[in-house]
């Protein structure tokens, strides 16, 4: 996938934004690794022609699409994001394309027969005020369902660290959630969503997670994430350009076992 030029609005400092060459790429790389569970997790709610549908931090267009072909001409999908750059792509045939920040800016809408986010709050500021315009957005009855990642509960990107390559992947990915933190990432924040889902007040909340240990696609995701980051890496002393194009060799050359944080899926109905 490649992505139009993107606006000039700040981002409030999103680490991994659209701007850069590798987001489609990474975009593509999360699709393979998630679509999957994000579909068969909105397929178990009972998704059905004539939603109307929220896609928050749409990014890439795979979500959007997909959601459209199932509420079909009667159906109706605003995806939102900070950057629409990737998702405008998706725009038409019942989708409509919205800038939108949903850490600050009041919800597109309301009466929504489904609100979704993968991998969206954990790096949301003010995460308490999006969950309730995400909950606020619904219709009773309505399915609110969150996916974001865990790293805290698995800091490593290779779990089988038995030789220099797989100790610097792990050095280089401390190194990432160092500056995710500094950012305001929650880094523990998946295993929290059962909770705020029922302290929002929704029912019938349940979860689970998936946790992809090696892929090609967890491959292309990584060496894409490392040349977002490079320079940032690189200036808060936390590895040299040697040691990044040494990574990134490794990665290429497949030897390496490469693991995402675990993503934990939840979701609850509002009353």
């Amino acid at each position: 996938m490649t992505c139009s030029a993107p606006d000039s609005r700040d981002d409030g400092g999103y680490l991994l934004d659209n701007a850069q060459p590798e987001a489609g790429t990474r975009f593509d790389a999360l699709s393979e690794l998630f679509d999957p569970t994000t579909f068969r997790h909105i397929e178990g709610l009972g998704i059905a022609s004539g939603w109307q549908c929220w896609e928050i931090g749409a990014g890439g267009p795979s979500v959007v699409t997909w959601l459209a072909d199932r509420v079909g001409q009667t159906g109706r999908v605003v995806a939102t994001d900070i950057d629409t750059s990737c998702a405008s792509q998706a725009a038409g045939g019942g989708i409509e394309v919205l800038r939108h920040d949903v850490g600050r800016d009041e919800p597109p809408g309301s009466g929504f027969d489904f609100v979704h986010a993968r991998l969206v709050l954990v790096h949301v500021a003010d995460r308490e005020r999006a969950l309730r315009a995400m909950v606020g957005a619904l219709r009773p009855g309505g399915w609110l369902l969150l996916e974001d990642a865990d790293p805290a509960s698995q800091p490593l990107i290779c779990l089988d660290e038995y030789g220099p390559e797989q100790a610097l992947a792990n050095r280089l990915r401390t190194g990432f959630r160092s500056l995710l933190a500094a950012r305001g990432a929650d880094l523990a924040y998946g295993r929290k969503l059962p909770r705020l889902l029922r302290e929002a007040g929704l029912t019938d909340v349940t979860a689970d997670a998936y946790f992809p240990l090696t892929s090609a696609a967890c491959n292309v995701l990584e060496a894409a994430t490392t040349r977002q980051v490079r320079d940032r890496l690189v200036a808060a002393g936390l590895a040299t350009d040697e040691e990044i194009d040494r990574h990134l060799a490794n990665v290429t050359s497949g030897r390496l076992d490469l693991a995402t944080s675990p993503m934990i899926s939840a979701w609850g109905r509002r009353p």
